[in-house]
């Protein structure tokens, strides 16, 4: 599964979620997943323009 679908479920799930302990460990879960996808990209836009001295 891609980060960026995980990212859906997770908010999918929140959505739905009437549990304030569920709902606090989707959240957890989301923000995770969102500084890990932030992480990706950022490597990914450093390969793809590379700063050239």
């Amino acid at each position: 599964m891609s980060i960026e679908q995980q990212i859906e479920e997770l908010r999918a799930e929140l959505s739905w979620c009437d549990s304030a302990a569920e709902r606090r460990q989707i959240e957890q879960e989301l923000h995770a997943a969102e500084t890990q996808w932030r992480r990706v990209r950022k490597v990914v836009s450093r390969t793809e323009n590379p700063v050239r001295e």
